[in-house]
């Protein structure tokens, strides 16, 4: 099973559109025209899909990642438009990848670009890690736990330690994606029951400059996703780079 990662889009209304150093729906085209080589099984998004929250923007996003030849889902970020996604491309919860099952948690938060789960949903993760052993992904935009840059950090995940408390008593979640921070990123986290991965993700729009205090570009870097293999319980992943 190969699942590929793609995030923070950034799309606008105007496909001409540019960020503070590229074009975004140029670099998507050009990142999906390279996962689609990898052949995925699935796809997933993990938010930001829009700079502008606009439909036009969406339907952009939409007609691109319509030329996989395998399923893909998407996610909201703290830019996007949950209304406008769900008229184009339904949301799902919790996907089946056979050996393996992938569980999607929302952790926007209208109007802040710092996200939350909320204690609501976590009991409701609780509850369905009880009925299902798998081996278990997680997805959610915000990263839940610190990546050591200052500015970021204030904006990630503001439960984080929550959701480690619920997570403490479920040995089959082996690791988590993340969006939002626009850079590859790999990290462990110690719990009660063994070490549970992270995994950032590039964008496919700008890329952040790792292990800053405040904002910052990181110019050298190009657009990119992750890829996900799993083969039985095992798990490989790595990241891939495009020339836009």
């Amino acid at each position: 099973m190969r699942l590929v990662q793609i995030s923070d889009c950034h799309l606008c209304a105007n496909p001409e559109a540019r960020s503070r150093i590229g074009y975004p729906l140029h670099q998507l085209r050009a990142v999906v025209a390279r996962a689609r080589q990898l052949r995925p099984d699935i796809v997933l998004v993990t938010g930001d899909i829009s700079q502008d929250e606009s439909p036009a923007a969406y339907r952009h996003a939409y007609e691109v990642f319509s030329a996989f030849e395998c399923p893909w889902f998407w996610m909201t970020g703290n830019h996007d438009h949950p209304e406008f996604m769900a008229e184009l491309h339904p949301f799902h919860d919790e996907l089946d990848l056979g050996e393996w099952r992938l569980l999607l948690l929302d952790s926007r938060v209208p109007g802040q670009a710092a996200g939350e789960l909320g204690q609501g949903p976590l009991q409701d993760l609780a509850a369905r890690l009880e009925e299902d052993d798998r081996p278990t992904l997680l997805a959610m935009h915000h990263p839940p736990l610190e990546i050591g840059s200052a500015w970021m950090d204030a904006l990630g995940l503001a439960d984080r330690e929550a959701l480690w408390q619920t997570l403490a008593a479920y040995g089959q979640v082996r690791a988590i994606l993340c969006g939002h921070i626009h850079q590859a990123f790999a990290a462990r986290h110690a719990s009660s029951q063994g070490e549970i991965a992270v995994y950032g993700c590039p964008a496919t729009a700008d890329q952040f400059l790792p292990r800053q205090a405040d904002f910052a570009l990181d110019e050298a870097s190009r657009p990119g996703f992750r890829v996900i293999d799993l083969e039985g319980e095992r798990l490989s992943t790595w990241v891939e780079r495009v020339d836009p």
